[in-house]
């Protein structure tokens, strides 16, 4: 019945997607057009100057870019659902009500690993050369990432219910989480105040993980604590955004 009803909710989700796949699209334009413009940069600060190091460095940053900007913003369609009442007799409904939340979490999820595909694609063109066991546990790091933004925009939509003050809410940390997260460049050039108050910032650990599994160092203790961070903060958050849909329920 619960996974049934999750099935549901996640075709209806798809069906609307492949309805409107412009925001899809366009959400990769900007990491692609990072790769395309902002790797060539790092070349001067890799030991032997060569593309392919720049590209270990900054493509997981690109991946962990998709995960966050393609997943943090979708709660908007959700404060327009709750306007009209939709959300509303959807969750008074005799459907499992966590399968609303699981539905569209799991059509994030998807698309968010057919996106990384896609960028992993341009970043092989352009001479990127990473083992398929590297590929599968990023993916699967992004995608834990990305379940962790879709339920946090998700709650954030149901407890704000107004698109003015989720976007403040949100443009308020996304620049200091992605400054402190070594998106751009590594946290490791920083200050060291920065590279202290950086690691209570789980988009850090992504990014570190993500670059430690690129270059094949599975020892290295980032990539756990990444796991375990976002294995924990997909919890809280889920538990979040389905307590405010009962509330929503009444």
């Amino acid at each position: 019945m619960r996974l049934r009803d999750t099935l549901l909710f996640l075709g209806y989700e798809l069906g609307k997607l492949r309805r409107n796949p412009a925001w899809p699209l366009l959400g990769l334009m900007q990491p692609i057009l990072y790769l395309l413009l902002f790797a060539p940069l790092l070349r001067a600060i890799t030991p032997n100057g060569t593309m392919e190091e720049a590209l270990l460095m900054f493509t997981p940053a690109a991946l962990v870019m998709i995960a966050l900007f393609g997943t943090l913003f979708t709660g908007f369609g959700m404060i327009t659902e709750t306007r009209n009442g939709v959300l509303e007799r959807l969750a008074v409904s005799r459907a499992w009500r966590p399968a609303i939340i699981l539905g569209r979490v799991a059509r994030d999820v998807l698309m968010l690993i057919v996106q990384s595909l896609i960028i992993l694609g341009v970043a092989a063109l352009m001479g990127l050369r990473v083992g398929l066991p590297e590929i599968v546990l990023t993916l699967v790091l992004m995608a834990a990432t990305g379940l962790f933004a879709a339920n946090l925009s998700y709650g954030l939509a149901l407890a704000v219910r107004d698109e003015n003050g989720m976007s403040q809410v949100i443009q308020f940390f996304l620049l200091p989480l992605m400054l402190l997260s070594g998106l751009m460049l590594p946290i490791s050039l920083a200050p060291e105040w920065m590279q202290a108050v950086a690691q209570v910032n789980p988009l850090y650990h992504a990014v570190e993980a993500g670059r430690s599994l690129f270059a094949g160092n599975f020892s290295d203790p980032s990539i756990p604590i990444a796991f375990v961070v976002f294995a924990v903060l997909s919890a809280l958050t889920l538990t979040w955004s389905v307590r405010s849909l009962r509330r929503l329920a009444g």
